[in-house]
């Protein structure tokens, strides 16, 4: 019987939202596998919107998280707010900035981040109903705010950001780009995906070792 997965989905791009390529990959491998997927995202207006061409803020442009990360799921997405948890064997969260800005604070607060209250109240619902979560990239700085105090994970090695991974509350474990860390006790997987690969051929490699993980463990 086909694995129903959850994506969600904190926008559209690198810089403001969620990493294409990890989104991208995270879908092509969960359909190779013959899961069912539903991607998701929160209805909510981004942090701030990025220039892609030059890096800099659009200072006087707004947009919206769920209709940015539609782009990726090329239209076929729910609102979080609106969808059970229950109703899935597994979500996995695609890093890129979208993540440590719009899921959660983690880029303007660092440990003292707040979470966006859909999605943490999905991902709790998901971890109550011993769903099987998967996060990369950055994502996994969520962690201890998603789960309880030590909980292990894995955002590569860079030390600084390992170090406020920890600060929240979260046990981080250096991990290679093609390699996952598997918190049994907790049913989370974290790859460091794009915190580490050089090229989208890296990343594929943890990141379809995550999908796979994932999906054996719901």
């Amino acid at each position: 019987m086909a694995k129903k997965v959850a994506v969600v989905l904190a926008g559209c791009g690198v810089f403001d939202g969620a990493e294409i390529h990890e989104s991208v990959l995270t879908l092509l491998r969960l359909d190779q596998l013959g899961a069912e997927v539903t991607c998701l995202a929160p209805n909510i207006d981004q942090m701030h919107v990025v220039n892609h061409l030059t890096g800099e803020p659009a200072e006087k442009e707004v947009r919206n998280v769920l209709v940015e990360a539609a782009r990726i799921a090329r239209g076929d997405i729910k609102d979080i707010a609106a969808v059970n948890a229950e109703d899935f064997d597994a979500v996995i969260v695609p890093g890129g900035f979208g993540a440590a800005k719009n899921l959660c604070t983690f880029a303007v607060d660092g440990p003292a981040m707040k979470v966006n209250p859909d999605f943490e109240a999905f991902i709790k619902a998901a971890r109550s109903a011993g769903k099987t979560i998967g996060l990369m990239c950055i994502a996994p700085a969520m962690s201890a705010k998603l789960f309880a105090a030590d909980v292990v994970c894995t955002i590569g090695n860079d030390a600084e950001t390992a170090a406020a991974v920890e600060q929240s509350g979260a046990k981080h474990e250096n991990c290679s780009v093609e390699n996952v860390v598997i918190d049994e006790a907790n049913k989370l997987v974290t790859t460091p995906a794009y915190m580490l690969a050089s090229s989208i051929s890296e990343a594929a490699l943890g990141i379809n070792a995550l999908v796979e993980k994932v999906i054996e463990l719901s």
